[in-house]
């Protein structure tokens, strides 16, 4: 089913507030079984955008998209609002015991940060990670993996974890005005026990506090799902409300 409807954009620059209209055409997805919750049905609304300004695309983040390649989305399962957007306010972003201890068990782990880049080293990881992370739903090929990841309609950066010269990690994320989305990590099984996913995490929020970026996007939250509650580890966050407004939280 193909839906149209108008999204205002208000933003102020300089005092004045500059309005943006447009039409976002939306397309209805075939129900499909949940990827984060067992026995559950998903089903999502779709766009595709060949580009997209970084701050029109962090006001739609607010009103619960997300992006996977070129293609926009959000959650539109019958019965079900599990997933939430959730974000951090970097200047009030306290780390756990746990998480000091995982940044100083990666201290010899380098950052580099640049335009993304595919390369044969990060697709070998990217399907070791696979392989070990998930459940063989989703693609491995290479043609896959670069749409995914390395087409971006919107500004994006690489983040490398490098130990010496090898690769043990890659993030994504893009760079929008008052946020930095983090869209992706993968990392090299092999190092599972440095914690690379939290210490990604707190490697984000740094750059963020770096560049006077007030918020970190974590994407989509799901209490019931291990694999996507952990954000919830990172505090204080703000959840977004089915009336869109973000809130404070502090406990699950």
């Amino acid at each position: 089913m193909l839906n149209t409807y108008a999204i205002l954009f208000h933003m102020e620059t300089a005092g004045n507030t500059d309005r943006l209209n447009f039409s976002l055409p939306l397309f209805r997805g075939d129900p499909h079984p949940c990827p984060y919750l067992p026995g559950h049905t998903a089903d999502n609304e779709l766009t595709l955008v060949p580009r997209i300004d970084g701050a029109v695309y962090e006001r739609l983040m607010d009103l619960g998209f997300r992006r996977s390649g070129d293609m926009l989305y959000r959650p539109a399962c019958e019965g079900c609002s599990e997933c939430v957007p959730l974000r951090v306010p970097v200047t009030r972003f306290k780390p756990s015991r746990s998480q000091r201890r995982v940044r100083r068990r990666n201290q010899d782990v380098v950052v580099e940060t640049g335009s993304p880049i595919s390369s044969d080293e990060k697709w070998r990881i990217y399907k070791a990670y696979l392989s070990h992370q998930h459940d063989g739903t989703m693609s491995d090929r290479r043609e896959d993996f670069e749409q995914f990841l390395y087409n971006s309609p919107t500004k994006t950066e690489e983040m490398v974890y490098r130990i010496g010269r090898r690769i043990v990690g890659v993030g994504i994320v893009d760079v929008c005005p008052t946020c930095l989305s983090s869209v992706y990590f993968y990392f090299d099984p092999t190092q599972a026990r440095r914690s690379l996913g939290v210490f990604s995490t707190l490697m984000e929020i740094q750059v963020c506090h770096e560049r006077n970026i007030p918020y970190w996007y974590a994407g989509f939250y799901i209490r019931a799902c291990g694999s996507m509650s952990y954000k919830a580890d990172f505090r204080p966050y703000e959840l977004l409300g089915p009336d869109g407004v973000w809130r404070t939280t502090t406990t699950d």
